[in-house]
Order: C-alpha cells, then sequence, then structure tokens
C-alpha cells in the first residue's frame, strides 16, 4: 500500500471510531460498540501482489471418510452396483473426485475408529468378520478396509491421512499398522501385507493419533493426560518403524467443550515433542432453522472458526514456550462443515443395519455461503492450517450424494471446487478500509463483505473470494492494484439465489448452481466489482 493509501486508511478508521486492523475488518468481528460511524461508498481493498500472509498447503482442501451411514458402502463402494468398475468402486464418484482434485482424504475415522481393529479389514474378504460398530450402531462387513482404501486413494489421485485407534487400541497396534502401510519387507506385518497380495509398500505420511478422545461419546474416552501420554507412545513407536511419519494429535472437539484449550495444553504437554501438529473440529448449526433462523448470524460463524484457530495456535505457541521448545506445531483442521438436520434419532442410530442411512444432511444456498466463508478463513488462515478436512465426501454431511442411478452435487460442492481449482500459491494479505459492518449480537458486528485471495504460478495469477452476507443489498467492492495491475480476466463466477432455503435433489439437481457473475470493470490500477446480496463469488486475473 502507498503511503498516501495508508495515511487516507488510518484516518477513516479513526474517523469512524474503529480500532481493528485492515483484515479484520474484512475478515473479523468487529465489537459493536466501536463502530460508531456506518460506512458508505463501497467498500476498497489494497492488492500488492508483494505482500502475503503465507504459502497456501492445498491439503487444507482435503476432505473425510468414515465407515459411516453410506459413506463407504453405496458411496466410493458397490460392487453390486452397474455404475462401479471390477474393484468395487463407483466410477462416478472417482470420477467426480479427480475432477475435483481433492488433495487428502482422512479415514477410517471419526467415531468409528476408536473400536477398529484394522486386522479386521485386511486379508481374504471371505474370511474378514461381520462385526458390531459401536460407534454408530451399525453393522460392519468389512469387505472394504485398508487395502482398499489405499488402492481408492491412488484411483482417485488423492493422498491418505489414516487415523489409528487409541480407544480401545493401543499404541503397540498402531505401529503394526505403520508396518503393515510402510515397510517394504522383511517383518511380520509388512510380510502379512505381501502375503495379503500387496507387494509394494503403502507408503502412507500423515497419520492422527485417535479420534475426539476428550469426548465422553468416544469410545475408550480417557482424561487429557492419559491420552497425551498414550498419544506420546504411540507417536515415539511409530516412528521408530518409520522416522518420517507427519502426526497430528487429537484436540478438542470443539469450542463448546467444557475441557476446551485446557485439554489442548495438557494433551501437548505430554505429547509436545513426539507430534507436528494438533486437530481441531468445528459442526456449524443454524439456530432455530425450522422457523427462518437468523441468517446474518448464521453466515458470520466462520469468523468464530478464525477465532477458534487463533486460540488453538495460542495453545500451541504457550506450551512451545513452557518446554522451550523449537519446534512450532500447525493446526489440522480436520473436521468441519455446516451439520444440523441430521443430528439425532434415527438419523444417528444405525439400528445394526449394513450402510444405513444416517446424517444425509440435505444442504441449501445458505449453507453453501457459510461454507464459503469457512473457505476464505482456512485463506487466511494458512499461515497454522496445513489440512482441513470438509466432513465429509459422499453421503454422509457431504456435498456428494448417490443413489442407484448416478450422484448429485450439493449446494456446497461449489465454493469447495473453487477453492480446489482457483486457490493456489501464497495466500494475499490484504489491506481494506471501509468496509461496511451490521449487528449480530449486543456487542459484536460483522462485516458485510469477506474476502480472501491468492496469488500463484509463475504469471501471477491472482483470485478472489467474496462473501456478500447482505441478504437484501448487492455490495461494492473497489480493488486497488498496489504495484502492477492484473489485465486479464478469466474467471468471474457468483453462487447466489433469490431463497437461501433452495436445495439440489434427484428431483432437481441444478436447483442451485453457479453461474456467470456481473463482470469488474477495470481502470487503471483500479477494479470496481458488484457482488449480488446472499452470494459468493470467484474473480481470477491473469497478468
Amino acid at each position: 500500500m502507498s503511503q498516501r493509501s495508508r495515511r487516507r486508511f488510518l484516518h477513516d478508521v479513526a474517523k469512524a471510531g474503529v480500532a481493528v486492523s485492515a483484515n479484520q475488518l474484512f475478515g473479523g468481528l468487529v465489537r459493536a460498540q466501536t463502530a460508531t460511524a456506518q460506512a458508505s461508498g463501497p467498500a476498497r481493498l489494497y492488492l500488492d501482489t508483494r505482500r502475503t500472509r503465507a504459502t497456501l498447503d492445498r491439503n487444507v482442501f482435503g476432505s473425510f471418510l468414515e465407515h459411516l451411514g453410506r459413506a463407504i458402502y453405496e458411496g466410493i463402494y458397490d460392487p453390486g452396483s452397474a455404475l462401479s468398475d471390477s474393484n468395487g468402486y463407483r466410477k462416478d464418484v472417482l470420477e467426480e473426485i479427480r475432477k475435483l482434485k481433492v488433495p487428502i482424504v482422512r479415514y477410517p475415522g471419526g467415531n468409528f475408529v476408536s473400536g477398529y481393529n484394522w486386522l479386521d479389514g485386511v486379508g481374504p474378504k471371505r474370511d474378514r468378520p461381520r462385526v458390531l460398530d459401536k460407534a454408530w450402531n451399525a453393522l460392519n462387513s468389512n469387505q472394504f478396509g485398508t487395502n482398499e482404501f489405499l488402492a481408492w486413494c491412488n484411483a482417485a489421485g488423492t493422498q491418505p491421512l489414516l487415523a489409528v485407534n487409541l480407544g480401545t487400541g493401543t499404541p503397540e497396534e498402531a505401529a503394526a499398522l505403520v508396518e503393515y502401510c510402510n515397510v517394504e519387507k522383511g517383518a511380520r506385518w509388512s510380510d502379512l501385507r505381501r502375503k495379503h497380495g500387496v507387494t509394494e509398500a503403502h507408503r502412507v505420511q500423515h497419520w492422527c493419533l485417535g479420534n475426539e478422545m476428550d469426548g465422553p461419546w468416544q469410545i475408550g474416552h480417557m482424561p487429557a493426560v492419559e491420552y497425551g501420554l498414550k498419544a506420546a507412545d504411540a507417536g515415539r513407536q511409530m516412528r521408530y518403524v518409520d522416522r518420517g511419519l507427519t502426526l497430528v494429535a487429537c484436540g478438542s472437539s470443539g469450542p463448546g467443550m467444557s475441557t476446551y484449550l485446557e485439554w489442548d495444553r495438557t494433551v501437548l504437554e505430554q505429547c509436545y515433542p513426539y507430534v507436528d501438529a494438533i486437530s481441531l473440529h468445528r459442526y456449524f448449526t443454524n439456530e432455530g432453522a425450522e422457523t427462518g433462523g437468523d441468517s446474518g448470524k448464521f453466515l458470520a460463524l466462520n469468523l468464530s472458526m478464525e477465532r477458534q484457530i487463533a486460540e488453538v495456535a495460542s495453545v500451541c505457541d504457550f506450551v512451545r514456550g513452557r518446554l522451550k521448545s523449537p519446534k512450532k506445531l500447525w493446526l489440522s483442521f480436520d473436521e468441519w462443515n455446516v451439520w444440523y438436520r441430521q443430528r439425532g434419532g434415527a438419523a444417528v442410530d444405525g439400528n445394526r443395519q449394513e450402510a444405513p442411512h444416517l446424517l444425509e444432511e440435505v444442504y441449501n444456498l445458505e449453507d453453501a455461503l457459510l461454507v464459503g466463508g469457512c473457505i476464505n478463513t482456512l485463506l487466511r488462515s494458512a499461515d497454522r492450517v496445513r489440512i482441513g478436512c470438509l466432513a465429509q465426501l459422499v453421503n454422509v454431511i457431504a456435498p456428494l450424494m448417490t443413489n442407484a442411478n448416478g450422484l448429485v452435487r450439493q449446494t456446497i460442492l461449489y465454493p469447495y471446487s473453487w477453492a480446489l481449482r482457483y486457490a493456489g500459491g501464497e495466500v494475499l494479505d490484504l489491506m481494506a478500509e471501509n468496509a461496511a459492518v451490521y449487528e449480530i449480537s449486543a456487542t459484536e458486528k460483522a462485516p458485510y463483505l469477506d474476502v480472501a485471495g491468492t496469488v500463484g504460478g509463475a504469471d501471477g495469477v491472482v483470485s478472489l473470494f467474496v462473501l456478500n452476507r447482505d441478504l437484501a443489498k448487492a455490495r461494492q467492492l473497489e480493488v486497488n492494484w498496489e504495484g502492477k495491475a492484473a489485465t486479464k480476466l478469466s474467471t468471474s463466477l457468483v453462487l447466489t439465489g433469490a431463497d437461501l432455503k433452495a436445495v439440489n435433489d434427484f428431483g432437481a439437481p441444478n436447483r442451485v448452481m453457479p453461474k456467470d457473475a456481473e463482470r469488474p470493470v477495470m481502470s487503471g490500477g483500479r477494479t470496481m466489482i458488484e457482488v449480488p446480496p446472499r452470494s459468493y463469488s470467484v474473480f481470477q486475473w491473469q497478468s
């Protein structure tokens, strides 16, 4: 930003009485009592491709598959279907994942993993036991297991994030699974894999040390000190087998937990030297959705996700300081999504059936806009978040739904697919001013416009992702290019509609679809963008 622009920015902020940083104006909550002046005219954005926050790790836009409901069986694996290949993999789903280029997929859970014996899911299929999954009260045939998943990852062009059982399982069993997957030959478990017909080692790099062990609902739930010691032992043993592993400790299940942050601190004090990251989870609910809900408040929930990231990162740094460690942990936000309809009763009880219909959330336009906001939050948090998993991928709280005849793309697929396609390189450190805000509580306001961006490639491709939370009014964004301005607009898409509750289903799969956005007006070093109300947009320029 030029000196003149900086002076104007500071003058306007001081005049408005809003003592917040530029990134907070577009990306964070503002205390209501400080916002004494309402902005008029377009919001102004100062974009300098030389000012960046962090390199974007594409794994931040990963996903998740759990042995839950129809995520695996009838989702990615359906050997009885005419739509499946010779391995039983759904070809239509595989093609969709390949097109999306999902970088990493977490498996096999989730709550499921805390009662799972990985040995049940390997070897000849005729010998695999049919067992009761106590986490979801469903039957698991074990016809799909570790080798099938890792082969599916290869076919889908993605990499695995494997979770080990630290509920009923032991650190020794976790190390055995590492040996089964990653050691070429010559030892007990590696030779068992070869006996099972898989001669090449899978060489899985990323591993989760359990799942939500702070939760009383979790099989094997234990106090933080006990879990931290168990995670440390598992980390040591797993690295004795393969020193190159990347290990994620199990953090708090969410800010609503009574042990939130205290759990993370205590766990890390036991296992900090043996892990690379800690996990975060978050599911967003729409309070009062049955009667319309508060859409303005709902669409600002990604800002609380941003605060959660900052809080957990602070705990990591606190423990680092106490231990005088040279290592800085990063974060794995390996479960996040909108989820508030299918949360109780038959929707979460498998009734001891195989592949029951569980957690089959149907998403509307409003949900998709919040997912877009979460994408923006993950972009702005790229300095600490290196893995993120939209939970889940198929059928279960998912962007893709299948039936016997094909698949449907839910509304939330579109902002997720834009992140995968258009975000890359370095995350821009955007400067902003004159951002209009609205009240979401007695003490807090949120900006109508939520903006994040990236710059990447030899030709300096710039992408901007813009959420307009205003339910009634189009909003203008004035982009001021500091330094070299982009000249060629290559993409302008918007997801919007008159009905926030509109959904895509098998009867009307294209009810909510992206369309061409109004093209920005470029003049010299300035670009004017107008985004419609209730919208999420992406714009991309090439030099």
